[in-house]
């Protein structure tokens, strides 16, 4: 337990570790669906373009532009290696998932080791904390553009995934419906692919 305020921020981040969106100045013990929530609300909030989708970590539920790996499925990369290879469609889902995934973690890691002072105890206002954050992600960005950058190893290529879901955005049995066809499609696909 922190006896300090701490921040939950949500991040979206492209393949490049640039981050395309950032909301900061939810309290820490905010759930992630709520924060979504009202991102998705906003005027200014996250946008997901027709025809592609987010990727999600478990706290938040499947919806339309937004993939979470199956729940009560394994997932951590640890758990799916050469001598516990997937079972089944949903396990495959979520080790391409969790690959995939090791994008954000990287950008994020990458933002904190960059700049310290985000991941210590901060004294200045909660409203200077929130700019602080955004003014790092910027900066992030701006080095990214610019240099070349030692924080960052290189990046693992993955499969082409097919960006086209064909889905309505208000309509959630759909969308899940599509999730387990892409998971299936996959795995009957692997015998052609790498896992």
């Amino acid at each position: 337990m922190k006896h300090y305020t701490s921040h939950n921020v949500l991040g979206a981040v492209d393949f490049d570790m640039r981050f395309t969106y950032v909301l900061a100045g939810w309290e820490g013990s905010a759930h992630d669906a709520s924060i979504l929530a009202d991102s998705l609300s906003r005027p200014d909030g996250l946008q997901i373009p027709e025809g592609k989708f987010y990727l999600g970590d478990v706290g938040y539920a499947c919806r339309p532009g937004i993939l979470p790996p199956f729940r009560k499925t394994r997932y951590h990369l640890n758990e799916l290696s050469a001598k516990h290879r997937p079972q089944n469609a949903k396990e495959l889902f979520n080790l391409r998932h969790a690959r995939l995934r090791v994008t954000i973690e990287r950008a994020f890691a990458a933002l904190k080791n960059r700049f310290k002072v985000l991941d210590q105890k901060l004294f200045q206002t909660f409203d200077t904390q929130v700019k602080l954050v955004l003014a790092c992600c910027i900066l992030h960005n701006w080095i990214l553009g610019w240099d070349e950058d030692e924080v960052f190893e290189e990046v693992v290529t993955f499969d082409e995934v097919e960006t086209g879901h064909g889905v309505d955005a208000g309509d959630n049995d759909t969308w899940k419906e599509k999730w387990q066809e892409w998971a299936d499609a996959m795995c009957e696909a692997r015998g052609n692919t790498t896992i």
